[in-house]
């Protein structure tokens, strides 16, 4: 199978699939979409990495692969429809007689932020939350092509001083901050791009949103 040696794997592969679907994990039982490909890896690659077992489906039966068409797609996914393109690493484990399971393995990315080439010609950012896929917040996706630099200059102001008192023990909105800044809009999402770079702030997935707090 595309010169992958195929180790026996049953146990490894249901421990595996008795964690279901999370931050680090997700099924497919067939590939065939590459762009849809593409959004899981960016989003494993923009949070620490993570992996596709494929042949198992939604509801953790194991399935195996159909052909390695698979891994193709797969690889497309991460050459063609990744900026930059991503690495993806190939295990095979054989769990029943003819039903083997792949782990595709997609690291954290060293270049952040991993965007997607959409079928709309449109580039878009994804974070793994949970065991969705989520499009990052665009503060989030400036404050990572902002690191990007080598490093964000701070000095500490009233104002940054006042966020990072805000943010002490809560989480919020970018439009609360500014708010609570008395200052404009523009104004709150520059501090929280030049601080979540510098890794002084974080972003959160609450309710349905992201959301910025304190390191």
């Amino acid at each position: 199978m595309k010169d992958i040696t195929v180790r026996k794997g049953r146990r490894h592969i249901l421990d595996l699939v008795a964690q279901g679907e999370h931050e680090r994990q997700d099924f497919k039982f067939l590939i065939s979409d590459a762009r849809k490909i593409a959004r899981s890896i960016s989003a494993f690659a923009n949070h620490s990495g993570g992996c596709l077992l494929i042949g198992i489906k939604d509801n953790g039966v194991v399935a195996g692969v159909r052909n390695e068409e698979d891994i193709y797609v797969v690889e497309q996914a991460a050459e063609l429809y990744c900026s930059p393109p991503q690495q993806v690493e190939f295990e095979a484990y054989s769990v029943d007689t003819g039903v083997v399971v792949i782990k595709a393995l997609i690291t954290k990315a060293t270049t952040r932020p991993v965007a997607v080439l959409e079928a709309d010609g449109h580039s878009r950012v994804y974070y793994r939350v949970n065991d969705e896929n989520i499009v990052a917040h665009p503060l989030m996706v400036s404050a990572w092509a902002e690191a990007e630099k080598g490093g964000t200059f701070l000095s500490f102001s009233n104002i940054e001083s006042q966020l990072i008192n805000l943010l002490a023990d809560r989480s919020l909105s970018s439009r609360q901050l500014a708010l609570e800044l008395h200052c404009s809009q523009s104004m709150a999402d520059d501090l929280v791009v030049r601080l979540a770079s510098a890794g002084v702030l974080k972003f959160v997935y609450e309710h349905g949103e992201f959301r910025i707090s304190a390191v």
